[in-house]
């Protein structure tokens, strides 16, 4: 396919206009732009006007595939064929653009990786695998650890900040957290829920981004390495998947790490079903 009919701007409102349909149409593979747009577009300081390169590929029928380049220079890539991934690698290196990696669906990822090593001569270098789940019918644990779940509240706020910094370390994320940078990292647009044991001491933690087109995306969900295996991130989780489904989400997604057995099985005895492998490739 011409790489020409890859369409690319800098205007946020222009992209959400002509490409906004196409992503809400898969709210599941697509709920990472979903959410992130959403960020940009209602979120004050956000966005910088211009400091994103969006672009979308038109066919016949419309949209058929988008990506964004944020200022950390990462391409974030809906599927693509290999062909179409490679005429992309084409199009903006064409244009002097520039980057430092790729997330997407493994097919996608893994073709656009290839495709940028053969024409930019970059080493593409996974970073990390993921799959992506989705809730099918919700089975909380049983037995249930002893305690309730309950919503983060200001008086949280140094604690909230302390677990997410232990959970972007533990998942390889360099990202400062706190009082200062807070409002600026992906954390800080997600209601969080920790569940507490009896005594009302947190032991585990769940995150949920603001419900868009029907989907809502959990993450991240964090206990403790000293409270693990007790059952409390199978119960936090189920907890913050009931009420995204009492609040009216026709889908709840989740990524989890392709290299995590014990993760992966948690989240599939609780109802949530694989739908597709994903991977971040880091460009050197």
């Amino acid at each position: 396919m011409p790489s020409d009919q890859w369409h690319l701007s800098h205007d946020l409102d222009e992209f959400h206009l002509r490409a906004g349909e196409f992503i809400r149409s898969r709210p599941v593979l697509h709920n990472t732009p979903l959410t992130t747009l959403e960020k940009w577009r209602t979120q004050p300081g956000a966005y910088a006007p211009g400091s994103v390169l969006f672009g979308r590929l038109e066919g016949d029928g419309g949209t058929e595939a988008v990506f964004y380049r944020p200022s950390s220079n990462r391409l974030t890539l809906t599927p693509l064929a290999p062909e179409r991934a490679d005429a992309l690698a084409g199009r903006l290196l064409a244009l002097g653009h520039t980057l430092a990696g790729v997330t997407a669906d493994h097919g996608t990822a893994a073709a656009f990786a290839g495709a940028w090593a053969r024409r930019a001569g970059a080493v593409p270098a996974v970073r990390v695998r993921m799959q992506l789940y989705r809730l099918g019918t919700l089975t909380p644990p049983d037995p249930r650890p002893q305690g309730r779940g309950r919503p983060v509240g200001r008086e949280d706020h140094e604690h909230l900040m302390r677990w997410c910094r232990e959970f972007a370390a533990d998942v390889g994320e360099q990202v400062v957290i706190d009082a200062g940078t807070w409002a600026g990292t992906r954390f800080a647009e997600k209601r969080y829920t920790y569940w507490e044991t009896p005594d009302g001491t947190p032991v585990s933690m769940a995150g949920a981004n603001p419900m868009v087109a029907g989907m809502v995306r959990l993450d991240p969900v964090y206990t403790p390495a000293r409270l693990r295996g007790r059952g409390y991130g199978a119960a936090v989780t189920a907890e913050v998947s009931r009420a995204a489904l009492a609040a009216g989400a026709t889908e709840v997604v989740l990524y989890t790490n392709a290299a995590n057995p014990t993760s992966n099985a948690l989240y599939r005895r609780l109802g949530y079903q694989q739908v597709a492998d994903w991977a971040v490739y880091d460009f050197m």
